[in-house]
């Protein structure tokens, strides 16, 4: 069965992002993910994560500044050392929350690099980061965003991300196949997965279009979830998407893949 995880930076948002863990539980969670948690004492996230009993699965690498528009640093020459810094930060905070899996946004070129230039650059990012997240046991994952969400994004497609992990190589680095963007961009969800399965270390949904639940647009979650729990798809799957009501009220699509819940309260 589907093992769901609730994204924290877009469900629950009625509540303080240091709450949502308990809140996410109470809806029969068991796995949490978040953009970022670098806002936060890594040790009080721990505990709340702790106290709701709920595994921290994913989080991403700093990635510039987010409130500005920047989406990822990882692609631009001129904040190698900057990146480098993140990573580090990234593995404390990783260590502390028991996370074992750590997500880079390739980013937008800045204004003046080419195309070459900020590739070469993304690819000597991911293999030192690679490196880094071996020796503390964390796998480090590449995601490929649609370029209609946020236009001029390096890394946009499947292939093109799977030929960046080889180039940068590494037994640690993994594609995390987010099923919304990957609609938008190529479809064919399901042979992809098929095919790239060994490579998927992650996977996140929402519904195209609108990035709703599920069942609120065009893509058949009844089969996909289906036909991914046959291939042996043992991750988490993140739910990352914006709820037309509150997050409670629309879980009824996932109410037999969690385990319970009840309602979201105070915490």
């Amino acid at each position: 069965m589907p093992k769901l995880a609730a994204n924290l930076s877009f469900l629950f948002l009625e509540l303080p992002f240091e709450r949502r863990f308990a809140a996410a539980a109470r809806c029969g969670f068991r796995g949490v993910e978040f953009h970022f948690p670098y806002g936060w004492q890594a040790a009080e996230l721990a505990e709340r994560a702790r106290q709701a009993g709920v595994q921290v699965v994913l989080f991403n690498l700093p990635a510039g500044d987010w409130e500005a528009g920047e989406r990822g640093i990882a692609c631009h020459p001129d904040r190698r050392e900057e990146f480098r810094a993140g990573v580090a930060r990234a593995i404390d905070y990783a260590r502390t929350l028991g996370c074992r899996r750590l997500n880079c946004l390739a980013g937008i070129p800045p204004a003046g690099v080419s195309p070459a230039a900020a590739r070469a650059t993304l690819v000597d990012n991911l293999r030192f980061a690679a490196a880094e997240l071996r020796r503390a046991g964390i796998a480090l994952l590449l995601e490929p965003i649609n370029t209609r969400d946020i236009p001029g994004f390096l890394v946009h497609g499947t292939r093109q991300a799977l030929d960046l992990l080889d180039e940068a190589g590494g037994a640690n680095l993994f594609l995390q196949y987010d099923l919304y963007h990957a609609q938008v961009m190529e479809g064919d969800l399901a042979r992809t997965i098929e095919a790239n399965l060994a490579r998927i270390a992650h996977m996140q949904l929402a519904d195209n279009p609108g990035r709703h639940e599920p069942g609120t647009g065009e893509i058949n979650f009844p089969f996909l979830l289906a036909h991914i729990d046959r291939l042996g798809y043992r991750g988490w799957i993140g739910c990352e998407y914006r709820p037309l009501a509150t997050a409670e009220a629309g879980l009824g699509w996932a109410r037999g893949y969690l385990g319970g819940g009840g309602v979201v309260g105070a915490g």
